[in-house]
């Protein structure tokens, strides 16, 4: 049978992502009542490819493994003939002979897709210019285990149209959630994307007007990795659009702020909003290694009663 890939969260019904959720709260449960004595995967190795750094990402997938029994193996560019200019097919049916998954965390998402076309082993997004459909897993877990079913209820991204909030639309495709996205003009998430998820999303340049009444609001840095040049513009263009505490006074009573980290205080947050107790950020988080325990499980063993 083929490989699994995670490459989007398109890439799994929304029964599975389903699944998935819950299966990483009962994961998460059973760690903290009995510690890291589940062990399903004895002597399996995921080869975990950087080409952009990660505390998060790295320490999560890591940890994963090592709790599940098996072993996790950092490759950085030095350490691939990729960084040598070895096509990246080539690289993928080696590794393909050797490990039982491989996770990536790169820039071009079409470079992640041709190495997944080429692998026999499950391929795992761990972040693309275009994705971050691991994030998504996470913080769907942490808004789920806080306020019970996501579906039907409103969340709001307010910042740049980037991987993380064209993950968001996937996630209200998905998770059948509406999700109002808040950016300034010229930095909206690519229009066929927007366009899959139909109705679900809703575009405006106005905060207070997108806070208005949401279950959550979540945010981003303003300049990603590789775009630091552009700091200075982005942050005149992103002007008016930080997330404040009287921002989050304009939602629902019970909101949550979640962003995805590392932040940057005094730019898209104010200095104080993660102090705020509506800001559950350190348990989203954490939440990636549960988000990511249950996905391996899935991809390498299927779904597990």
């Amino acid at each position: 049978m083929a490989a699994r890939h995670f490459l989007t969260l398109l890439d799994l019904t929304p029964d599975e992502l389903n699944y998935l959720i819950a299966r990483a709260i009962t994961i998460k449960s059973n760690l903290k009542a009995q510690g890291p004595s589940y062990t399903p995967l004895p002597n399996r190795t995921l080869a975990m490819i950087f080409e952009k750094s990660s505390t998060r990402t790295r320490v999560s997938f890591e940890t994963a493994m090592a709790h599940f029994g098996g072993h996790a193996l950092f490759l950085s560019p030095r350490d691939t003939q990729l960084g040598r200019g070895e096509p990246i097919g080539d690289t993928a049916r080696v590794l393909s002979e050797m490990v039982d998954a491989v996770m990536i965390r790169t820039f071009s998402h079409a470079g992640l897709e041709a190495f997944a076309a080429a692998s026999d082993v499950p391929v795992i997004n761990a972040l693309t210019d275009d994705y971050h459909p691991c994030q998504l897993l996470a913080d769907v877990m942490t808004w789920t285990e806080l306020r019970g079913s996501v579906k039907g209820r409103t969340a709001v991204w307010v910042g740049d149209g980037n991987n993380m909030c064209q993950s968001w639309i996937n996630a209200a495709r998905q998770f059948d959630f509406n999700l109002r996205i808040c950016c300034p003009k010229g930095y909206e998430p690519n229009a066929e994307i927007m366009a899959a998820a139909g109705d679900r999303v809703t575009l405006t340049h106005d905060p207070q007007e997108a806070v208005k009444d949401v279950d959550l609001i979540t945010t981003d840095v303003w300049a990603s990795m590789g775009q630091e040049e552009e700091q200075a513009k982005r942050e005149a263009d992103f002007a008016g659009l930080q997330v404040t505490e009287a921002m989050l006074d304009q939602a629902k009573e019970d909101v949550l702020f979640l962003h995805c980290l590392p932040a940057h205080r005094g730019e898209e947050i104010s200095e104080t909003l993660l102090d705020d107790p509506r800001a559950v950020v350190w348990q989203e988080a954490g939440n990636r290694l549960h988000a990511q325990k249950a996905l391996i499980e899935f991809l390498l063993l299927g779904k597990v009663s």
